[in-house]
């Protein structure tokens, strides 16, 4: 999803104030355990350590009877046998419910069968409510035109500047009311009751992410960074507490992911306050605004450092896992890409559970693959060796893209606890020893699994021995 120049010229004069002291980036991993220093890892249901690597999957141009018709089982086949795990699968509100009240059982049964090819190919999914420019009352997806509430404020369309559409007076209007209007609050709120209620015992799903890049109505005066932090502080947080206390009347058990506002691509830290419930997950977004109209990534901005310091406030401060909802630029085939691939995902590893890029498509733009399934430029990059579950405590885990080899430290869990740890592999030839605990390969999958005693130590090496990811 493209951002504007309208975006990083509105930010930038409040940046200097805002700004969390930078950090050092580098092409290799830390070392550090998956969820960084002070961070909580993400779980599973068996307590082990979770890395999600994966990719958006969605289908914006179908509607109605066609919906969810552009995505198909070799998307889940695909990814998983370049071996990421997850997706984050893009609902839309409006083709949920196309009525007040009348939730359209076909739909439900069209996410159904997305959510089975997942699980047929072993890829985890969180339940995006996708909203671009809020939704089809201004030609987009998302909040149902029915729930849309402008109070007559104008809305001129800007085709060449899509995300400036946000600060048109009627689309922030729209926002004001969804989050302010006591029948709007109830009406999303019931909408993910629907969703949970449906999809909760699903063996795919892993969370739900409660609604892709909220926005807000600008205050006179107010900079943008400003307004954002309101936004998220006084309206988002309260509903996301809404959503959460709604999904928990039918679902206790899986992970709710809570994004800020876009305008953290630029470093801002977030305003988002404390999410009451004991399964949240922090998932903001990584973009920067000038790779977003097809510029080269540029080092000397420090963007990726800046960006990690700000982010890394809020999971610090409420202890919530981390993993980053979308990320990507435009032209990845740019000179400094290889340099912005390698930094990025070294950044990413130090401070997050994982990441889902933007997206899992066959062609151009943002498309991870080409037509044939081949990565595209640079997007070869993204796909390394991790471990996708550990059973015990990690103590390091880091990925040398130079040399190829990965390692993993940990110390196996109790005797209460799983035995099993899962590594995901990339297409390539690989070699999995292990200190202290059993390697078992199944290279059909592109998987090994470690099998460890109680409270051993575990040192896994992955070395590269043939062709990378191609």
């Amino acid at each position: 999803m493209s951002r504007t120049t309208l975006v990083a010229t509105a930010v930038a004069a409040s940046l200097l104030a805002t700004l969390a002291p930078t950090a050092t980036a580098t092409a290799a991993r830390t070392g550090a355990a998956p969820g960084g220093d002070g961070i909580p890892a993400l779980t599973d249901s068996r307590g082990r350590v979770l890395t999600l690597r994966g990719w958006n999957v969605g289908d914006k141009a179908h509607t109605g009877d066609a919906a969810l018709s552009s995505i198909t089982e070799k998307h889940f086949r695909d990814m998983r046998a370049k071996g990421f795990n997850t997706a984050r699968v893009l609902v839309f509100w409006d083709d949920l419910e196309p009525r007040p009240g009348q939730y359209s059982r076909d739909y439900l049964r069209k996410i159904e069968r997305v959510l089975d090819w997942a699980a047929a190919h072993d890829v985890k999914v969180i339940l995006d409510a996708h909203q671009d420019v809020f939704g089809p009352a201004f030609d987009y997806r998302g909040i149902p035109a029915w729930a849309t509430r402008t109070d007559g404020l104008p809305f001129t369309p800007h085709p060449d500047d899509w995300f400036s559409e946000y600060f048109e007076p009627a689309v922030q209007r729209a926002f004001t009311h969804l989050y302010e209007d006591e029948d709007l609050r109830r009406a999303q709120a019931r909408m993910w009751r629907v969703l949970a209620d449906r999809f909760e015992d699903h063996p795919a799903l892993l969370g739900y992410d409660l609604i892709n890049e909220p926005m807000g109505e600008l205050r006179e005066g107010e900079d943008l960074a400003t307004a954002a932090r309101r936004i998220e502080r006084e309206q988002i947080t309260p509903m996301y507490n809404r959503i959460a206390d709604e999904i928990r009347t039918v679902d206790r058990d899986s992970w709710i992911f809570v994004e800020p506002t876009p305008i953290v691509g630029e470093g801002v830290p977030t305003g988002l306050g404390r999410i009451d419930d004991p399964k949240v997950v922090y998932a903001p977004h990584f973009y920067n605004s000038a790779m977003e109209v097809g510029g080269d990534y540029d080092p000397s901005a420090r963007w990726i450092e800046n960006y990690e310091a700000a982010v890394t406030l809020y999971p610090k401060e409420y202890k919530v896992p981390v993993v980053v909802g979308e990320w990507g630029p435009l032209n990845n085939s740019l000179p400094n890409m290889n340099r912005f691939y390698r930094e990025a995902m070294a950044s990413l590893g130090r401070y997050g559970s994982g990441w889902t890029g933007w997206e899992w498509c066959y062609g151009g733009g943002y498309c991870a693959v080409d037509g044939t399934g081949a990565f595209r430029t640079n997007k070869e990059l993204t796909a390394e060796p991790y471990a996708e579950a550990v059973a015990g405590r990690v103590r390091s885990a880091a990925y040398e893209p130079g040399t190829g080899v990965y390692r993993l430290e940990y110390d196996a869990a109790g005797r209460r606890g799983s035995r099993v740890t899962e590594l995901a592999l990339p297409p390539g030839d690989w070699k999995v020893t292990a200190r202290g605990a059993l390697v078992l390969r199944d290279r059909a999958r592109g998987k090994a699994r470690v099998l460890a005693l109680p409270d051993a130590r575990v040192t896994v090496t992955v070395t590269r021995t043939g062709p990378a990811a191609h």
